[in-house]
């Protein structure tokens, strides 16, 4: 069976899974962008920029609200700014994630607001947004489903979710390979660099707890959405999940 959210070593709850998750990114916000582009040898821009090529729509929309959930030191966010022209929202529940953002925000003398805000509990109005994005913060949250049903109730009828997350490569030689990278090369690195191994531990060990492509479609079906779709990128290794209010 699986969790319901993410589970890291030692914890026997919501309220203590999600205070682990909050301090470990505080733990690593400083070394945070230069390991997702060494560890993914900089496909990760790829991923967001993608993610961002299926919303497009809605960001050329001049009126759209758009929030990226989870944006921690702001990457897809400024992708979508940029693509968008204009001021977005973004949330994180790390401050040290947050203060990263606003630094490169303002290195680009772009305006998007950030804030900070638990994505279980935002404080944001029901139907109030055209899009939700959130980049890699699913698979953190200490109760999927609660996620997905406030992604839900903050959207518009019509408004979209993108959720850009790792996953399970389909192909069994393919998911071998990374399996090995992702649980012995993976922490070793991330560990030395960030300072932080339990980090760099929890994160692929909570990337095999995540449910698959097709579930996690089904689970975003059991919470309201409907026209859900996905894509695999790089192999699998990612999923772009879609999904409508």
């Amino acid at each position: 069976m699986r969790p319901a959210g993410t589970t890291p070593a030692g914890s026997e709850s919501e309220e203590q899974a999600a205070r682990w998750v909050r301090q470990m990114f505080s733990q690593v916000a400083g070394r945070y962008d230069l390991l997702n582009h060494l560890l993914s040898f900089n496909i990760d821009r790829y991923w967001r920029s993608r993610t961002v090529a299926r919303v497009r729509h809605i960001l050329a929309e001049s009126d759209a609200r758009v929030l990226d959930l989870c944006c921690g030191t702001g990457d897809l966010l400024l992708q979508m700014e940029s693509r968008a022209g204009r001021g977005l929202m973004g949330s994180d529940f790390c401050h040290p994630m947050l203060t990263a953002a606003c630094v490169k925000i303002a290195r680009k003398r772009f305006s998007s607001a950030v804030f900070e805000s638990d994505a279980l509990q935002m404080p944001v109005s029901g139907g109030s947004l055209d899009l939700v994005t959130v980049a890699f913060g699913v698979r953190n949250f200490a109760n999927y489903r609660k996620g997905f049903l406030e992604m839900r109730r903050v959207l518009k009828p019509g408004g979209m979710a993108a959720i850009l997350e790792f996953s399970q490569p389909p192909n069994a030689l393919f998911g071998a390979l990374y399996g090995f990278y992702s649980r012995q090369v993976l922490p070793r690195v991330g560990g030395w660099i960030s300072g932080s191994p339990e980090a760099y531990s929890y994160l692929p060990d909570s990337v095999r707890k995540f449910p698959g492509a097709e579930e996690l479609a089904e689970v975003l079906r059991e919470c309201g959405f409907s026209r859900v779709e996905f894509e695999r990128l790089s192999f699998g290794i990612v999923a772009l999940h879609l999904a409508t209010r």
